[in-house]
């Protein structure tokens, strides 16, 4: 099958899925509980309920495919064809009522990303993209800006206290860069540096579900998306992210990051 085909096939898998977090979104009763990680981050039956929803869609559209998931681990194997995902990215977005909470799938082939979807359920935006191919928006065409100067660039800080207890000083010099920079989480920051909206985001304390179907998104939009020192993205980075829309943006963030 082809890259395109199976981009179609899991944009229509979480455009469907969109209805399972929306059915509670700024409801009650969504059995909030906290995970046992760094973070203490809140999971809710909502969660639990998109990725199962997905799971049972990609399940049937492609059998014998590995699938990765954050909230029920991993199921096959991850070499060859697999897929990961994260249903509900920014569940404390999702539990607050803020519409900022996506829905992550990305496909991949021995462990390299092929195909990436955000899909932002209470938007009603999903964002495709496709290795070696293009990236769109709800089916239109998106591209990165063509920003080279980070004294013109439009920055999004994602995980600011993560970032202040890692590194003040770096928080510092991140947030006097820039024309316009803003303090933000998750996924719709990167998928926005896509659609030619934004032109950088600073990342940190990421997991491959966070980051790796972002990749095909980035790339196919033209824009660039590594770990801090410049390497490609893999199931093994250590979650420190930075996405930029040219080449000589990315260059100058990295240089900024490094001190």
């Amino acid at each position: 099958m082809m890259l395109e085909e199976i981009a179609r096939i899991a944009a229509r898998i979480a455009e469907e899925a969109s209805a399972v977090p929306m059915r509670h979104f700024r409801q009650g009763g969504l059995g909030i509980e906290i995970k046992d990680d760094h973070d203490a981050s809140p999971v809710t039956v909502a969660d639990r309920a998109t990725e199962e929803a997905i799971r049972a869609a990609l399940a049937s559209e492609f059998p014998g495919h590995g699938i990765f998931g954050e909230e029920f681990g991993t199921e096959g194997s991850l070499e060859g064809p697999a897929w990961i995902i994260d249903p509900i990215d920014g569940t404390r977005f999702f539990l607050t009522g803020y519409p900022a909470f996506g829905m992550l799938i990305g496909h991949l082939v021995d462990g390299v990303p092929q195909v990436g979807i955000v899909r932002m359920p209470a938007l009603n935006e999903t964002f495709a993209g496709v290795l070696g191919g293009g990236a769109v928006l709800n089916g239109a065409p998106i591209a990165v800006r063509a920003t080279r100067s980070l004294a013109e660039a439009r920055i999004f800080i994602n995980e600011a206290e993560r970032m202040t207890d890692l590194d003040p000083a770096l928080f510092a010099r991140l947030c006097r860069l820039g024309h316009t920079r803003r303090v933000s989480y998750d996924c719709y920051p990167h998928a926005m540096v896509a659609a030619g909206q934004i032109d950088a985001v600073t990342d940190i304390g990421l997991e491959p579900y966070d980051f790796l179907p972002l990749v095909p998104l980035i790339e196919a939009a033209g824009g660039i998306i590594t770990d801090w020192e410049g390497r490609a993205l893999s199931l093994g980075s250590d979650g420190r992210v930075v996405t930029a829309a040219t080449p000589e943006l990315h260059a100058a963030l990295l240089d900024v990051i490094g001190g």
